[in-house]
């Protein structure tokens, strides 16, 4: 679910390019591009010149290299080369950014991954390398979603948590909201053909938990109410001398089947939704 201050509202970028190798060598040209390209150093330590400053990057960097971003790469190590993976892309649009354009949250074009986000990362290179090297089937929209997956995980990881204002924590005050909501939900829909799946998914909850609290809140389930102020309102429209007939008076608070309608009304008051009617006109 999108939530008001996400940075991202849309995630289509265009996948340009892949490419993996060791760097045995000092990058000749201090270049940039018209496209983005982003860095994953899977092995060895080394450093980059990026705009005219000098990174230290190791296993685990990650490289975000916008357009127009002079870039190198340079050895320090023969004995501990750098094995990076590059992919390219570009049309990323992202909230208060210009397009083409990724931002860390330090301003700093590289930060360092660690521990469950550095696998789940090199298990996205691994996917992206293996499905470029070959020509199957939808090849280029797998490669992109292996992209945007790696993307989101980076933007995910410089951006907090927002809790979405639809869930609910299970406190107290919480438990009474819920309720009050479903309370007005029911008396508004009642006759209208509802289930508590249907409650439950419009809630975002689950149909055990609204259950539970619904009963703890009111000493009755939602559904058994459901019933009680259906019935309350047919026993209205009999004693106010609806013209309809049962099976009217049935379809008018959301019942069916007039045969179960009258058995649960007989059940609850005593006495069948006809015979009501037969009272009230001998009253009047």
């Amino acid at each position: 679910m999108y939530y008001e201050n996400s940075l991202v509202t849309e995630l289509n970028p265009t996948f340009l390019f892949t490419w993996k190798g060791t760097r045995n060598y000092h990058e000749q040209n201090y270049h940039s591009h018209e496209h983005i390209e982003m860095a994953f150093v899977l092995s060895g330590v080394g450093k980059y010149r990026i705009d005219d400053v000098v990174y230290d990057v190791k296993e685990g960097d990650i490289l975000i290299l916008n357009p127009g971003v002079k870039h190198q790469s340079i050895l320090t190590s023969p004995a501990t080369p750098t094995t990076e993976f590059f992919v390219g892309f570009t049309d990323i649009k992202l909230k208060n950014y210009p397009p083409n354009y990724m931002m860390l949250k330090d301003g700093s074009p590289i930060f360092h991954t660690t521990g469950e986000l550095r696998q789940k990362l090199y298990k996205l290179c691994m996917a992206i390398a293996a499905e470029y090297s070959v020509c199957e089937e939808g090849r280029y929209f797998m490669l992109n979603s292996y992209l945007v997956q790696m993307l989101l995980l980076i933007i995910r990881e410089q951006t907090h948590a927002v809790k979405i204002s639809t869930g609910y924590s299970f406190d107290s005050t919480n438990k009474k909201y819920i309720v009050q909501q479903i309370l007005n939900y029911l008396s508004d829909h009642y006759n209208e053909k509802i289930s508590l799946d249907q409650i439950a998914e419009n809630m975002y909850l689950s149909p055990f938990y609204i259950s539970k609290i619904f009963k703890i809140e009111t000493g009755d389930t939602p559904i058994r109410f459901l019933i009680n102020l259906r019935l309350e309102h047919a026993k209205e429209l009999l004693e106010q001398g609806f013209s309809g007939s049962i099976k009217e008076v049935a379809a008018q608070v959301g019942y069916e089947d007039v045969y179960h309608f009258s058995k649960v009304f007989k059940k609850k008051y005593g006495i069948s939704p006809s015979r009501v009617r037969e009272e009230e006109t001998k009253i009047k």
